[in-house]
């Protein structure tokens, strides 16, 4: 009984019920009507037919045009509704509205140093192009003065994370996709109270599609009644109009300026291995001491600012605000932002111009394998030349599904010379690239199509920086506890899965 009334008071299935609700309604209406008449039936193909038309001819994926015609034109009155409720790949345009002016707001803060670009270019004119993309379509410029130290394991990361905390005298910026109660947030919480008390700017941003299972509703006030400044993104609210497809999937921690993290690592048990849900579960995170933190403070007062409606000055929490000393010089740093406002898949290019320029081998770690044509062609032709093309998913999924949809893309990498190994002690979570090694990226961006074109994301581009050395052999340490999949198995499978597979590859832009 008690399971029933959990069940029953849960927000999600509140809300769940809610929308099917006002779905069932409007079918039924739509439906009686057309019983009604034939010219209504007409009307509403025609209706579909347009819908179809003004896809295909928007500037998005082809794959994501694909999957919604089909079920348009299938199931007419289904498709149209749900595309509208599910399928518009935006937040709302007051939001874009706001956020375009915070972009304009900062640019007088946020330049890039004319030395650094010519530095970069002198060591690497492939490099700056990459770097120079990111500068100028995502808004980030390139950093030098920055150290760098990676995590293969979220266990390491959180050691360093409760340190740097405790260090903190200014402000402590936190903005992440989930946030569940147990050890790992207690602990971080127990010091941002300490701090607070302290007279330390605590701001919070959690999501809350992210946190619908392990936050009680409205958090946010519960964290405000404590003197932390919290905010939660895109809330859920059980009315028709709810956009669920564009979700806040940022992991960021920024300590006065100058300390800063990102990666895959949320603030849960089993981040931490404290929980165990799917085996060993394996993450990765990057820290950052130095000018290019300066990208991530920026980052996370810009949807601040959108969130709150709220303006900052942002020259007083530069990173040498706190910090006047030279910081140390560890290669060139460029922490950036995806957004799915501005119409550029950053996150997408950037792993795509990293696989275009290897010379020598490309190692990708993503706990999802669900993507576009382009992303298959670059790994394949990689393969074909001769470079080293090796990627490691999950040996335990979190989602079945999911994780068939993944394996069937297996096939057609092997064949083109990919080798692809699953992670054995369990589920492994990180998104990391290194290439050559020279450069890597590691962040929250997975090779699926939500990160890659629904969701706010974050990561950190590194050229011959200490973390590029240390990803690299955090690779080759998971390749040997991982099993090599072989292309014998994939064509074993058997035609029941195969077709599974195949249906689930034609709606995967919308999974």
């Amino acid at each position: 009984m008690k399971k029933i009334i959990d069940l029953i008071s849960n927000r999600i299935f509140v809300t769940v019920v809610a929308v099917l609700l006002q779905l069932i309604w409007i079918f039924a209406m739509l439906w009686g009507l057309g019983a009604f008449s034939g010219h209504i039936m007409n009307l509403i193909s025609l209706l579909s037919l347009l819908m179809v038309l003004w896809i295909v001819n928007k500037d998005i994926n082809p794959s994501y045009k694909l999957a919604w015609t089909i079920l348009i034109l299938a199931v007419p009155v289904f498709g149209v509704i749900i595309y509208l409720l599910f399928g518009q790949s935006r937040v709302a345009k007051k939001m874009t509205q706001e956020s375009k002016e915070v972009v304009k707001e900062i640019e007088n803060y946020f330049k890039e140093s004319a030395g650094t670009r010519k530095a970069l270019a002198k060591e690497s004119l492939s490099a700056s192009n990459q770097s120079a993309y990111i500068r100028d379509f995502a808004g980030f410029p390139v950093h030098r003065n920055t150290t760098t130290k990676y995590y293969p394991v979220g266990d390491e990361m959180f050691v360093d994370m409760l340190e740097d905390l405790k260090k903190a005298e200014h402000f402590i910026f936190l903005e992440y996709f989930i946030i569940h109660e147990g050890k790992m947030w207690d602990e971080i919480l127990e010091i941002l109270e300490e701090k607070v008390k302290q007279g330390v700017d605590v701001r919070l941003i959690y999501d809350d599609m992210g946190c619908v299972t392990t936050l009680p509703y409205r958090y946010y006030k519960k964290l405000q009644a404590k003197g932390i400044k919290c905010a939660a993104f895109n809330p859920i609210r059980p009315i028709l109009n709810i956009v669920l497809n564009n979700r806040d999937h940022r992991k960021i921690l920024v300590i006065d300026g100058h300390t800063g993290y990102t990666g895959g690592i949320n603030l849960a048990d089993e981040y931490i291995n404290q929980q165990m849900r799917f085996g060993h579960w394996k993450d990765t995170g990057v820290r950052l001491c130095g000018e290019g933190v300066w990208n991530l403070t920026v980052m996370f007062l810009q949807m601040w600012s959108v969130i709150t409606r709220t303006k900052t000055h942002l020259p007083a929490y530069g990173p040498y605000v706190y910090h006047p000393e030279e910081f140390e010089n560890d290669g060139f740093v460029q922490p950036y932002g995806d957004s799915p406002l501005d119409g550029e898949v950053v996150g997408e290019n950037v792993y795509l111009n990293v696989i275009n320029q290897a010379k020598k081998y490309i190692y990708i770690t993503t706990p999802y394998l669900i993507i576009d044509n382009e992303m298959m062609t670059a790994l394949c032709l990689a393969s074909k030349k001769g470079i080293d093309v090796r990627i490691i998913t999950p040996g335990i999924p979190d989602k079945k599904l999911v994780f068939l949809l993944t394996r069937s893309y297996y096939r057609q990498l092997l064949e083109a010379g990919v080798r692809i190994y699953e992670y054995t002690p369990g589920f492994i979570h990180a998104k990391s690239f290194v290439c050559d090694d020279e450069i890597a990226v590691v962040g929250t961006i997975n090779l699926d199509y939500r990160s890659l074109y629904l969701h706010f994301e974050c990561a950190a581009w590194m050229y011959q920086c200490q973390a590029v050395g240390q990803v690299k052999e955090d690779m080759l340490n998971t390749f040997r506890n991982s099993r090599e999949v072989s292309l014998n198995t994939c064509k074993e499978q058997n035609v029941f899965r195969r077709g599974l597979q195949s249906i689930l590859r034609l709606f995967a832009p919308m999974l």
